[in-house]
This record gives structure tokens, C-alpha cells and sequence, in this order.
């Protein structure tokens, strides 16, 4: 008999169901995985360093850059770091909001997710199910501020400006008939708010359409059931967060445990698994998706009711209205010096962590009493969680490593940064 070795097999970084560029280095016994060696520093582009050359409210933009499914909540980590040295909360109307587009981000990243992991999976439909949804949330990231994903929206001491009281419309054009103009229009007639509402109204029965295709689906169940499982105790030592230790049957969530803006105010329910597999981590963002929909949802009737600023009045660190600058000497200098040298945030340091949707998203800040930060580091979910690779694909086959990707999550803009 011929001796038979093992051999060594690249998956990735051009793989399809390689999220971004990861690239794993697998040492295979015939059809199993001995070992995986995950490899980063493909997508390398040094956020963190970047940080520190820049003034504090520059670097907002980098946040939307670092996971890119999850934009909004990597700002609101970010800028809660920077509100916590500064002594400063945000007008009672600004956290409001934040909420709801935290909530909306979640959502979108989970779509996203469910997508792509179908997806990678085999499963077709669910892909086109979910961006239909995207498509009408990443609107309502363009309405408040302009860009369909990366908002730089939030700022410290609130938000850049108040929720729009007219959605954009579709315009009449050759290529569409007037009746589904009307159709796509029907929504907009209103406000933000009233497309948000109709949106949380409609959303429920699409995700019980997600469902019908997959939670009794044979073959996704044998894809996922029993799948790169984590023992509870497991996943706390391993540093998990978010959904990928929910899943383990870990009730752990930062908006319950260590609560922020005004979630404390928000009703909502914490999912959590039971076996620790694949099947479950997606069991947990099924439901996620439901409970977001249920905090926009009292996000909208709060703001609906209660006008009020959105933005701290000091003018070190928001800039006057345009009409105040162009008339005020005053105001102009303001906006000026905010502009071009930002503001000075009081020598210290800090940690702030949000709950995104890949899990606790934390932004460590030294300040030296400059105007830019003495260092930044950042505290990336998927990082955690792609160092597990080689513990959850041990033993399994060449395929159930893209389930196993797959429900991690993985996007390498944070993993790299």
C-alpha cells in the first residue's frame, strides 16, 4: 500500500465564498480539515495609524470603511469615545435617532449576511429576497445624509442634521410606465418617518419568507445542524461577542448588560441558541432581524412626537448654521477653525463598545490634549472570531468551511484595519 499524506490546500482569497480577501491555508486528510491557518493583511489599510494624523472629526468616515455592512454602529462607537472624554451627551431627539439607525444597520448587515450566506451555501432565492429589503433601507441612509453607505452621519454631541420631511422620489423617465412609478412611489409620499413606519409594518411577513425557504429546508439543515459547534464556556474564553456567542446560549448583549444612548428606554428581546452550531447562529440573527424591526418601530412613534435639536450648541464642536455663518463674523470663524483644525479633546484615555451586529465593536482612545488622537486602536468582532477558524472547522469536510466562514460573519475591512 502507498503511505498517504496529507496535503496542503489554499481557499482563497479569490474564492467567492471567501468574504473580501481571506485566505486560509487548509491541511487536508483526504476530504477533512486537519488544520486551517487563516492569512490576513490583504486588504491592510492602516485605520488605526491614518487616525492619528487626522483631527478627531475627520476620522468619522474611516469608521463607515472598517466593517462596511455595518456603517452607522461603527460610527457610534467612535463618536461615544470621543463624547466620553468631552463630558458631552447628545440632545435626547439625537440618541433617538442613532438608536433606530443602529437598529436599521443591524438589519442591513444581517440581509446582507442571510444573503451571502445562503448564498455560499447553495441557496439561490434568499439572495434576491433580502437585497429587495437593502434596497429600501440603504434610501433611507441616502435621505439623511446623502451616501448610500458610508453616512459619516453621526457626530460627537449628536447627529449632522434632522430627519428629512420628504422622501426622494422617483422620477419619471422613458424606461418606467407610469404605473410603476406609482407603484415604487407609493411609500414616499410622506416623510422619512412615514417610510421607515411602512417599512417595519411590511418587513415581519419577509422574514417569514426567509424562513419558508430555509429554517425546514432539508438541505440547509444538513449544512448547518451540528456544524462548527462552540460549547458556551468555549466561546466566552475565545472572546466571542454578538451573535456568534448568543448562539452558544450566552445572554449576553451590551444594549441589555451594559446599556447606551437610550436603549434602556426600548423594549426588546435578547435571542439566544442552545447547541452552538451553525443552524442556531442563524436561528439567533432570524430573530435579531425581527426584534430590530420592533425598536425602529418605537424609535419612529418617540421621534413622531417629540421635536428637539439634534446637535450640541456649542460651536466648538458643531458648526453654526450656514445662514448665521455667512451673516456673523463670529459664527464664521467658527466654523472655520472646526473645519480646518477640528477641536481639542482633554488629555485621557477610554474605552467605548456598541453592540453591532457582528458583535461588541470597541474603540479604545488616548487623547494628549491635541486636536487628533494620540492613538486609536480598534476592537473588531470579526478578528475574535476569525482566530476561532481553525477550532470550528477541525475534523469537518472542505465544504462545511464556507458554512463555517459563513456564519461568522466575517467582513475583512475590520478584521484587516
Amino acid at each position: 500500500m502507498p503511505e498517504i499524506q496529507n496535503f496542503t490546500l489554499n481557499f482563497g482569497p479569490q474564492h467567492p465564498a471567501a468574504h473580501g480577501v481571506l485566505r486560509l491555508v487548509l491541511e487536508m486528510d483526504g476530504e477533512v480539515i486537519e488544520r486551517a491557518d487563516p492569512h490576513i493583511g490583504l486588504l491592510h489599510r492602516a485605520t488605526e495609524k491614518l487616525a492619528e494624523s487626522k483631527p478627531y472629526n475627520q476620522s468619522i468616515g474611516y469608521m463607515d470603511r472598517l466593517d462596511y455592512v455595518s456603517m452607522m454602529c461603527n460610527e457610534h462607537a467612535y463618536v461615544l469615545a470621543m463624547e466620553k472624554l468631552l463630558g458631552l451627551e447628545a440632545p435626547i431627539r439625537a440618541q433617538y435617532i442613532r438608536v433606530m439607525f443602529d437598529e436599521i444597520t443591524r438589519i442591513l448587515n444581517h440581509l446582507m449576511w442571510l444573503g451571502a450566506h445562503a448564498l455560499d451555501i447553495g441557496a439561490m432565492t434568499v439572495f434576491l429576497y433580502a437585497f429587495r429589503e437593502r434596497e429600501d433601507l440603504l434610501d433611507c441612509y441616502e435621505a439623511v445624509s446623502g451616501a448610500r453607505m458610508h453616512a459619516t452621519y453621526y457626530r460627537p454631541g449628536g447627529v449632522y442634521r434632522d430627519l428629512p420631511g420628504q422622501m426622494p422620489r422617483y422620477q419619471s423617465s422613458e424606461w418606467r410606465s407610469d404605473a410603476d412609478l406609482s407603484r415604487l412611489n407609493e411609500a414616499r409620499a410622506g416623510s422619512l418617518l412615514d417610510f421607515i413606519e411602512s417599512f417595519t409594518q411590511r418587513f415581519p411577513q419577509r422574514v417569514d419568507e426567509y424562513e419558508t425557504l430555509l429554517t425546514d429546508n432539508r438541505i440547509w439543515k444538513q449544512r448547518t445542524v451540528g456544524i462548527g459547534v462552540v460549547e458556551p464556556e468555549r466561546a466566552i474564553s475565545l472572546g466571542f461577542s454578538g451573535p456568534m456567542l448568543r448562539g452558544s446560549g450566552v445572554e449576553w448583549d451590551l444594549r441589555r448588560k451594559q446599556p447606551y444612548e437610550v436603549y434602556p428606554d426600548v423594549d426588546f428581546d435578547i435571542p439566544v441558541g442552545v447547541n452552538g452550531d451553525c443552524y442556531d447562529r442563524y436561528l439567533v440573527r432570524i430573530e435579531e432581524l425581527r426584534q430590530s424591526n420592533w425598536i425602529v418601530s418605537q424609535c419612529v412613534d418617540w421621534l413622531r412626537r417629540n421635536p428637539g435639536p439634534v446637535m450640541t450648541a456649542d460651536y466648538k464642536l458643531s458648526p453654526p448654521s450656514r445662514e448665521e455663518m455667512k451673516g456673523d463674523m463670529e459664527a464664521m470663524i467658527h466654523h472655520f477653525k472646526l473645519f480646518t483644525e477640528g477641536f481639542c479633546i482633554p488629555e485621557g484615555e477610554t474605552y467605548a463598545a456598541v453592540e453591532a451586529p457582528k458583535g461588541e465593536f470597541g474603540i479604545y482612545l488616548v487623547s494628549d490634549g491635541a486636536n487628533k488622537p494620540y492613538r486609536l486602536k480598534i476592537r473588531a468582532p470579526g478578528f475574535v472570531h476569525l482566530s476561532a477558524m481553525d477550532e470550528m472547522v477541525r475534523g469537518h469536510m472542505l465544504a462545511d468551511v464556507v458554512a463555517v466562514i459563513g456564519t461568522q460573519d466575517i467582513v475583512f475591512g475590520e478584521v484587516d484595519r
